[in-house]
């Protein structure tokens, strides 16, 4: 596992990261043969990002 991020603008960088490599796996996927299963991996990436911009936004509120 990584070190913790606790300060924000490595967090923002983080989420940006996060949000880019999501948007990379959608444009490489080829519609014609994009299954069920890569929409459970892009689900589960979303759910992934979202899961830490609650932790950082939790964070950034007892700041």
């Amino acid at each position: 596992m990584g070190n913790a991020i606790h300060d924000k603008d490595s967090q923002i960088s983080y989420l940006k990261n996060r949000l880019n490599m999501f948007l990379d796996v959608i444009d490489s996927l080829d519609p014609e043969s994009t299954d069920l299963d890569d929409i459970d991996r892009l689900i589960k990436m979303l759910d992934d990002l979202e899961f830490k911009y609650d932790q950082f936004k939790n964070d950034w509120e007892e700041e």
